[in-house]
């Protein structure tokens, strides 16, 4: 039996902590680690603000329970999706900034602020529209990082797929509080507020 063990060294020395393999093979696969892993801090700062604006829009639901309740659910998973992400930034070398102020302004989508009429339509709206962004930012590391960087893929597409039920949900809710329409979205409680049932940490680590 042959004792070469073709992926025991490669383009990193050995015991070289300058360097990380998990980049490497990502430059060797058409992937720049650097630009992927700025979008993926655009893209978590978008999350972090959008938990907290949804903070805002929930508490102007008042009298609107259902709504009210199906908004917690999206609260809640975008700040699932922004702590299942993080630990990626750090892997590509990277850091979060140090200014919170920088974060919010780096954020892939505009701020989804309480709108001057809060109105539940204009409120349901924002929602709407916040989701929609997300749609399309995470679609686009989808398409960047498919059969190349599988770990990040693997968070993209579940992160997509939360975001693409959390529009269908406000789909629903806008279409009757606006226009008195029926736009089933197929929502079901979550076991928990915000179980994030796709992209939560806690189906890896119990204690996050």
């Amino acid at each position: 039996m042959s004792n070469e063990k073709p992926h025991a060294t490669g383009s990193v020395d050995r015991g070289d902590t300058s360097k990380r393999v998990g980049m490497e093979t990502l430059r060797e696969r058409g992937i720049d680690p650097i630009e992927l892993r700025e979008k993926l801090i655009d893209a978590i700062g978008a999350e972090f603000t959008t938990y907290y604006y949804y903070t805002n829009l929930r508490m102007h639901l008042a009298g609107n329970e259902d709504y009210k309740e199906i908004t917690e659910d999206a609260r809640l998973e975008d700040r699932a999706h922004f702590e299942l992400v993080v630990p990626r930034v750090y892997e590509l070398g990277g850091q979060l900034p140090n200014d919170i102020r920088e974060f919010a302004d780096r954020a892939s989508c505009p701020d989804a602020e309480l709108p001057d009429d809060p109105s539940p339509e204009n409120v349901l709206t924002e929602l709407l529209e916040a989701e929609r962004c997300a749609i399309r930012t995470w679609s686009e590391v989808c398409d960047m990082t498919e059969g190349i960087d599988r770990r990040t893929y693997d968070m993209a597409q579940r992160i997509l797929q939360e975001e693409i039920e959390h529009e269908a949900w406000f789909i629903e809710l806008l279409s009757m509080e606006r226009d008195g329409n029926v736009n089933p979205a197929g929502h079901f409680i979550r076991g928990e507020p915000g179980d994030a049932p796709l992209s939560t940490n806690r189906r890896f680590n119990e204690s996050a």
